[in-house]
C-alpha cells in the first residue's frame, strides 16, 4: 500500500507524538535543567523463596510494592522530580552463593529507568508511604538504590 504525502506526514507526526509521550512518561517539567539517565532500584527483602527471574511483588508488610503502585522520586526539599507507576518486580537472589536448588531466598527488585537533574540526594515515596532515602550505586551502571526494610 502506498501512502499519500499528507498521510505520510500525518503518520510521521503521530510517530513523533507517540515517541515524545513514551520518553516523557512519568517525568515532571525540569525546564531547561540538564538531566541524566539513571535507574531507581528498590530491593524489597520480603523473605520469600522463589525461582530467580520470576515476576514478584512485595509480601507481608510490603504488599504496597507491586506492579502499578504509584511512586514519586523526590529531591531533598520534597519536590517531585519524577512520578509514575512501578513495573513488575523481578526475583533476584539474596545471596551470591549457588545453593544448587531451583528456588532460593530472594529480594523482589523493582527497576525503574528515569532521567533526573543533579541533586545532593534523592528520596522515593511509594503508594503514599513515608519516603525512603536512595543511595547512589554505580556497580551496575548509574543507579539510585533503596533496600526495604532499611
Amino acid at each position: 500500500m502506498r501512502l499519500s504525502t499528507s498521510a505520510r506526514h500525518g503518520a510521521g507526526a503521530l510517530l513523533a507524538l507517540l515517541l515524545t509521550g513514551a520518553t516523557g512518561c512519568g517525568a515532571t517539567d525540569a525546564g531547561s535543567e540538564a538531566v541524566s539517565p539513571t535507574t531507581v532500584r528498590i530491593l524489597v527483602r520480603d523473605i520469600n523463596i522463589r525461582a530467580e527471574g520470576v515476576d514478584c511483588a512485595g509480601t507481608g508488610p510490603y504488599q504496597y510494592f507491586h506492579h502499578r503502585a504509584a511512586f514519586r522520586l523526590l529531591d531533598p526539599d520534597g519536590a517531585a522530580l519524577v512520578t509514575g507507576k512501578l513495573p513488575a518486580g523481578t526475583a533476584v537472589a539474596a545471596f551470591a552463593e549457588d545453593l544448587a536448588v531451583d528456588r532460593v531466598p530472594t529480594y523482589c527488585e523493582f527497576a525503574v529507568p528515569v532521567e533526573v537533574p543533579q541533586r545532593d540526594g534523592y528520596r522515593l515515596e511509594v503508594a503514599g508511604r513515608p519516603a525512603l532515602d536512595l543511595t547512589p550505586d554505580s556497580s551496575e551502571g548509574p543507579a539510585l538504590v533503596a533496600v526495604v526494610p532499611a
